[in-house]
This record gives C-alpha cells, sequence and structure tokens, in this order.
C-alpha cells in the first residue's frame, strides 16, 4: 500500500532534516553568519612533498625552511561552514595578497583564502588578512619540531601534544591534527570571533589516528 502524500512529506521532511548537518559547507551564505573562526596550519615541508614541488613552489626551494604556514583562517558553523559567501566588500589588491607571502607562501593562497573563506567573514579584505596574521602570531609553533635533520614516522598524537606543551591554554578539544597521503597535513585550532582559544565542533574534532605518519624536516 502506498503511504498517502501528507505521511510521504513528512518521512522527506524528517531525512532532509537528518541529512543537513552531514552537509559540509553551505556555498553563497551572507557575510558574517558564522559562529568560530578554525585557524588552519600547514606543516610546509610536507606539502612540499605532496604538491609543492610539483608546482616548483618557490616557498619549497632548499633554504626556504618553512615550517607552519598559515593555510587560512575560515569561519565555521558549530557543524559545517560557509564558502564563496555574498559580500559587498572589495576584493584585495595584488599588493595585498602579496603582502601575505610571508607567512602563507604565496600569493595565489591568500586570494583563494579571500575568495573561499574571507568574503564570510563579514570583514573588509584588509581586516580578514589583519585578523589571519593575528590569528597565526598568537598560536606559539613547537620550535622542537624544526629541528628535526631526516624524515620520521611518529603518531599524530605526539604533533597535537607538542602544541599542547607550547600553549599553556591549548586544550585537547580546541586542536585536531589531520592527516593526507600518509603524512602530517595541518594543525586546525579553534578560535572565537575575538581570537579567544574554544573548543571546536563535533565536525572539525576528527583527529588522524595514524601511528606512523610521515613529517618531513625543514628545507
Amino acid at each position: 500500500m502506498r503511504p498517502c502524500p501528507r505521511v510521504l512529506t513528512l518521512w522527506i521532511g524528517l531525512l532532509l532534516g537528518a541529512l543537513s548537518p552531514a552537509s559540509a559547507h553551505a556555498d553563497g551564505e551572507p557575510a558574517g553568519a558564522f559562529d568560530y573562526y578554525v585557524l588552519a596550519l600547514s606543516w610546509s615541508p610536507n606539502w612540499c612533498v605532496r604538491e609543492g614541488d610539483a608546482r616548483n613552489a618557490p616557498e619549497c626551494a632548499p633554504g626556504e625552511a618553512r615550517g607552519w604556514t598559515l593555510h587560512g583562517l575560515w569561519p565555521q558553523f558549530e557543524r559545517g561552514w560557509p564558502s564563496y559567501c555574498r559580500t559587498s566588500a572589495r576584493d584585495p589588491s595584488r599588493r595585498m595578497t602579496g603582502s601575505m607571502t610571508d607567512i602563507m607562501g604565496s600569493s595565489g593562497l591568500a586570494w583563494h583564502q579571500w575568495k573561499k573563506h574571507g568574503r564570510c567573514s563579514g570583514l573588509s579584505a584588509e581586516a580578514y588578512f589583519d585578523t589571519s596574521r593575528a590569528a597565526y602570531g598568537q598560536v606559539a609553533r613547537p620550535e622542537i619540531l624544526r629541528k628535526l635533520d631526516r624524515e620520521v614516522a611518529l603518531p599524530a598524537s605526539v604533533i597535537e601534544e607538542a602544541f599542547l606543551r607550547e600553549n599553556a591554554d591549548l586544550q585537547p578539544d580546541m586542536i585536531t591534527i589531520t592527516c593526507r597521503d600518509r603524512r602530517i597535513q595541518e594543525a586546525r585550532i579553534c578560535l572565537t570571533k575575538d581570537l579567544t582559544l574554544r573548543r571546536c565542533g563535533a565536525d572539525v574534532l576528527r583527529e588522524c589516528q595514524l601511528d606512523d605518519a610521515l613529517f618531513a624536516p625543514l628545507r
């Protein structure tokens, strides 16, 4: 027997409601509508091995000695995140994106981060990059990781512990370590809109569980 249209509509509504939290992101949201930030720090030597070397990225050249670089400062919902938001803010100039290369590696990355995430902040491009730099500057990056002279395999939890030791107010539920292609990829730290440390949402706290994640030394 077929369900009546009213019952069918109810089931479809319940199904859509159940699926919506699993949606990774929402494109085209209004700017400024978010709950907190995720500060994403990328271990540059591992990125170079995975992608940068093939692109002949300048930040991967010998002697650059880049460690934890700023991937981005991402507006986040308690579940999911906005992207490519609608905003009246003007896009950054080349000078502005170029000024971020010291911590981001390339102006191209800075432009991409503005386009996908910065527009969602509700800030001007200048204020967004200033906020990104401030967030990056207030997190201590473990100096001991810069002393490695060869590639090692280690538990991802070791990287998290190194950050916890360097940042007294940082708690385990405020940071997550990600892996990609069996390498440590990023440290992601959660911050309020005024850049105070806070607990990450459940969808951000998806730790890399590898016990033998590869970690390349500085170049």
